[in-house]
């Protein structure tokens, strides 16, 4: 069975995007579900000597993680992981995580992300909510004593325990074990040692692994955690088939990508949607090597970026922002840039003029979702870019604005509603939460929560969050809008706009605003020089300076830090 949109039906003719669809790319192309893991599979066999990740210094090539991945999928099913199984995946940037992350999908068992930086409480709700069988981290005590608390508590089964230091060039092994002991733990001194297996343990393969059998369009390949920030994070059951046709239509709307040529900065974390789809599986699907960084530096990052030449680098507005406002960028070549995809938050307009006009790559901004695997449209790498807007639907992607109060409605072209998407990417469904899929579904299309408007050519423009939108005096107060004000003051750097309490408004926005670093400005400045730009009741009650703003691990600005504050 292929999945896509035929192209005979008439209600093709209907979709307004279809005129200004780029020249290369088909909107109405099939693309045929698979087991994600053939990404891999097809690119070692294809590319065994090219290289897959660089990691601190250190090559390994497509065949060598191929074979690890093998080994490591024999391991896992002598525990008795397999299809029913949920295997968590607590790990920074690393090749380990490629390895787990491909190995148990070859067993058939459904990988879980979690988020490094979570304390033990919310790891322990994910690991119950998820019924995670099995836990893969390293043995960085940072990590570590949190799974080994998860243990302990009796919320987690068992763990395995990989080695970081087993990843980096022979004499940075050496050095780290000499020098930064402390970082580093014995798991099988650990009072949770019995619950644990080392996975250089793990048995090693004795026959070719003959990977589980999948059903692409039902079996879960990733429990994908939404971020929490409106509510209590919920699984998104992401099939086979979802992620694999995600990274094809990524690959589709991206034509010049060269197969065994790209090098892709991995800058963003791989447990999340984003970086999980656009950098790792985008890169293995093109068997492009892959410049793993396990936590992000921006002064390692750039010059990362003069010595290995990376061509592709994903990343959010904040990573770009960070960039353009580097003291010393004029320090680094990153001519070698061609192509740098934006996602996880709207791209200031202003960032991304400077940051091209720098560096000559061009950047176009993606939207998505957890729910979506993660992309449902993207600006064209080929044609005019249009200002504000976060592009066309991918192909075989449909857009749907609904009415506010109705979404069984549709909107006029022009109108703003919120954004409904239907496509072979979009999720089974909630882990567990049948209500709550329920209500985030009309027909075939997924509620995302986000409020854009349409125009005739069909490009988006995302106007807000429902839940961000601030009723200022009766009307209704978009906090991007203001942002994108805000943002062309020569002195800013970052803003973020929340609603707060006005006794005469009702609610009010407020801006925090971190300046650029030698800037100065006077709170009364900015509102001037924003003041022609928006309506009075956009106007911002208050501007408050701040030295930085609260971000998620991405890297994307978090208002809930800022709202929790004020309430």
């Amino acid at each position: 069975m292929t999945t896509g949109i035929n192209g005979n039906d008439a209600s093709v003719l209907h979709h307004p995007w279809l005129s200004a669809y780029p020249d290369r790319v088909r909107w109405n192309q099939e693309f045929k579900p698979a087991p994600l893991f053939d990404l891999l599979d097809q690119s070692v066999a294809a590319f065994p000597d090219r290289v897959c990740t660089l990691f601190l210094g250190r090559a390994t090539t497509y065949g060598e993680i191929g074979r690890e991945v093998d080994r490591v999928a024999a391991g896992l099913t002598a525990l008795g992981i397999g299809k029913g199984s949920r295997v968590g995946l607590f790990l920074p940037n690393c090749p380990t995580f490629i390895v787990f992350y491909f190995a148990t999908l070859k067993t058939g068992a459904t990988v879980v992300n979690y988020n490094p930086l979570y304390a033990v409480e919310e790891l322990a709700y994910q690991v119950a909510d998820s019924k995670t069988d099995l836990m893969v981290t390293l043995d960085l005590r940072v990590l570590f004593t949190k799974v080994e608390a998860l243990l302990g508590q009796g919320v987690l089964p068992r763990a395995i325990v990989a080695s970081f230091t087993s990843h980096l060039p022979t004499a940075k092994s050496i050095l780290f074990r000499l020098f930064r002991r402390h970082e580093l733990v014995d798991p099988e001194a650990s009072n949770q040692a019995h619950k644990l297996v080392l996975a250089h343990h793990l048995a090693p393969l004795t026959s070719p692994y003959i990977a589980a059998a999948i059903d692409p369009e039902h079996d879960i390949a990733v429990l994908q955690y939404t971020g929490g920030t409106t509510g209590t994070p919920k699984g998104a059951m992401l099939t086979h088939a979802n992620c694999y046709i995600n990274v094809q239509q990524v690959a589709a709307w991206a034509p010049d990508l060269a197969m065994g040529e790209e090098r892709v900065m991995g800058v963003l974390p791989f447990f999340h949607v984003f970086a999980m789809t656009v950098v790792m599986n985008l890169a293995i699907a093109k068997a492009a090597e892959i410049v793993v960084m396990p936590r992000f530096n921006l002064d390692d990052c750039l010059t990362l970026i003069d010595r290995v030449k990376p061509t592709v680098m994903p990343g959010v507005p904040t990573l770009f922002g960070a960039i353009v406002n580097h003291s010393k960028l004029a320090e680094h070549d990153l001519s070698s840039l061609r192509i740098c995809l934006s996602g996880g938050a709207p791209l200031p307009l202003e960032i991304k003029n400077r940051f091209e006009a720098l560096t000559g790559c061009i950047i176009i901004e993606g939207y998505g979702l957890s729910e979506t695997s993660p992309v449902a449209t993207s600006s064209p790498l080929d044609g005019p870019y249009r200002a504000g807007s976060i592009g066309l639907p991918l192909p075989a992607t449909r857009i749907s604005l609904r009415d506010l109060s109705d979404p069984h409605l549709e909107v006029p072209f022009g109108e703003k509603g919120e954004i409904c998407i239907a496509g072979p990417q979009v999720m089974k469904g909630y882990w567990l939460k049948p209500e709550e899929t329920a209500r985030q579904f009309v027909g075939p299309y997924f509620r995302t929560g986000d409020v854009a408007r349409m125009d005739a050519d069909g490009y988006l423009y995302i106007e807000d969050r429902i839940k961000d939108l601030i009723i200022s005096s009766g009307y209704k107060v978009y906090p991007r809008r203001i942002e994108e004000a805000i943002y062309t003051h020569p002195a800013v750097e970052e803003v973020t706009v929340i609603g707060v309490p006005d006794p005469y408004r009702g609610e009010a926005p407020k801006a925090f605003v971190k300046l650029r670093a030698g800037s100065d400005a006077e709170p009364a400045a900015i509102l001037a020089h924003v003041a022609p730009k928006l309506s009075p009741h956009e106007l911002p009650a208050a501007i408050e300076f701040r030295d930085s703003l609260p971000k998620t691990m991405i890297g994307k600005l978090s208002k809930k830090e800022l709202r929790a504050e004020h309430a």
